[in-house]
């Protein structure tokens, strides 16, 4: 198998990981807040990556100063500011609103990369493809004709999960650009550890510390193991084409809210999969077409 194929295949199985994420945060809020469960899922995401890193990389953690640099920076940015604000917005939105807003990354990335990923630029198709996401953001978040003729774009949880997509999609440009050449589990390891520094002085001060159900657990773990295929596929793929690649979630994401929380579809959202998908075939045109 080449290495684009892999590279394809490792964001396709992350993408089924984080279309399981956000359910098992919701939950796991049945006896806890998104904070405490965060603070969990940021250990468990660490102990994965760990046990990658040792299969992998034979439990090498060394990294030089630029990596250390690059390393806080996706930490802070991706995980304490970003997965706290998306995991905040899981409290007030439905599964399927934050995983395809959240999902909207190619849009930042092209535009974020054209000036700082030298060897990306834009085409035609990526206009189109962009353009078509945007409709698609527009749907799902205003949900109904009436919000969306009076332009009420969504709720005050889609704006948290947008400003988490723009810090994700800024992660991914800095992991390409300077962190490449790491092993995924080094880089996953170092992202979840510094962030689970934090959280759990967090927990320590509130007299919170401890695991209160399953699902926690189940949340480091998908989470971990998700990030680590990401960034498998962000070593042999473009920023770009992962983040198109990342549509696939909603597909996912949709079966699975619906089977497991009960969360149902407004013609409105059906269309809005539907036009993310014809983006993703646009974008896919990308380097074929140069």
């Amino acid at each position: 198998m080449n290495n684009k194929r892999i590279g394809v295949l490792s964001v396709l199985f992350a993408s089924i990981m984080w279309a399981i994420e956000p359910i098992f945060a919701k939950l796991s809020y049945r006896n806890s807040d998104f904070l405490q469960t965060s603070a969990i899922r940021a250990v468990f995401g660490t102990l994965t990556a760990l046990a990658y890193a040792a299969m992998t990389n034979r439990a090498n953690l060394r990294i030089n100063r630029q990596q250390l640099s690059a390393l806080l920076y996706v930490a802070i940015v991706g995980t304490i500011f970003a997965d706290l604000m998306y995991f905040f917005a899981l409290t007030r939105v439905p599964v399927i609103n934050a995983v395809l807003i959240g999902h909207m990354q190619p849009i930042f990335i092209i535009l974020i990369g054209f000036l700082v990923l030298k060897g990306d630029r834009l085409t035609k198709f990526d206009y189109v493809g962009v353009s078509f996401m945007i409709i698609s953001g527009l749907l799902v978040t205003t949900k109904t004709p009436a919000n969306l003729a009076a332009l009420r774009l969504g709720t005050f949880g889609d704006l948290l999960v947008l400003s988490a997509t723009i810090a994700w999609a800024t992660t991914a440009i800095a992991m390409r650009k300077y962190l490449r050449g790491m092993n995924a589990g080094v880089v996953t390891f170092y992202r979840f550890l510094f962030a689970s520094v934090v959280f759990v002085i967090y927990l320590i001060s509130t007299s919170t510390i401890g695991i209160r159900n399953i699902y926690q657990i189940l949340v480091g773990v998908t989470t971990g193991t998700g990030t680590i295929l990401y960034y498998e596929g962000l070593k042999r793929l473009k920023a770009a084409q992962v983040s198109a690649l990342e549509l696939s979630t909603p597909f996912f994401a949709a079966i699975l809210a619906f089977f497991v929380l009960g969360e149902l579809l407004s013609t409105m959202q059906i269309m809005g999969i539907f036009l993310l998908f014809v983006g993703i075939y646009y974008l896919s045109k990308r380097e074929e077409m140069r």
